[in-house]
């Protein structure tokens, strides 16, 4: 009998275990479990995830291609630690993407999406109230995901996804220090896409994604013991606008 000449049906496959571990060790380094310039010793990260040093010296080296890592010969690996003008770089990125998504989601967002986005944020200032970090860095991660998505621009959504995992490693030091004041400028700028007031959006999102740059900076500061970093970036910021 002779095969059909359509294409063939592809056999679904396990993720290979170097997969899974870059995961596991990248979502570690996400949630700040792993700090920035943290030592990672294989033989403890193999035994830590239940694996064989193998899979993990390859997720190390996969880390290290995306940026998430540093090796050093003679020394091993370490979870890098961005620089300010790194950190402030993606921030700026993520600024503009965002606020055009904004823009674009009070022209195209339903009412459905609308409510979606008023779920959202309610389970963000549940979290506040209960202090759970990690729910509220994942419900600050999904609001701006889900207003990307409601833009209607598959290319702004594809972009975003790619500074997502940066933003929340980003976030997550900072997350109760913006805490309540995050959240209801993320009620007022779903107020603004219900409104169909794209212009509006559009200046919440970006004075928000501003409000979230500079208090990394000025935590990263804080947190080095250095003078105030935003100095530094401010004047190209201001040459920007």
């Amino acid at each position: 009998m002779s095969l059909p000449d359509s294409p063939a049906r592809q056999i679904a496959r396990p993720v290979p275990l170097r997969q899974s571990v870059y995961e596991a060790i990248l979502d570690m380094i996400v949630e700040r479990t792993l700090r920035p310039g943290q030592h990672l010793v294989e033989n403890e990260l193999a035994v830590m995830l239940g694996v064989s040093r193998q899979p993990v010296r390859e997720a190390l080296q996969w880390l290290k291609n995306d940026g998430w890592v540093d090796l050093r010969p003679g020394h091993g690996a370490f979870v890098h630690a961005p620089s300010v003008e790194e950190a402030d770089q993606l921030l700026a990125v993520r600024a503009l993407l965002e606020t055009e998504s904004a823009r674009l989601a009070a022209t195209h967002a339903t009412d459905e999406d609308i409510k979606q986005l008023r779920e959202v944020c309610r389970q963000g200032v549940a979290a506040l109230e209960a202090d759970d970090l990690a729910s509220m860095v994942a419900a600050n991660a999904d609001l701006h995901t889900a207003v990307a998505q409601f833009s209607g621009n598959r290319v702004l959504v594809e972009l975003a996804a790619q500074v997502d995992r940066r933003v929340r490693w980003y976030y997550t030091p900072i997350a109760r220090q913006r805490g309540e004041q995050s959240w209801r400028e993320h009620a007022a700028l779903i107020d603004a896409i219900e409104q169909r007031d794209g212009d509006q959006a559009a200046r919440i999102m970006r004075e928000h994604t501003e409000h979230t740059r500079r208090a990394y900076l000025a935590s990263t500061a804080a947190n080095s013991g250095g003078a105030a970093i935003d100095d530094e970036i401010e004047p190209r910021h201001r040459q920007a606008r």
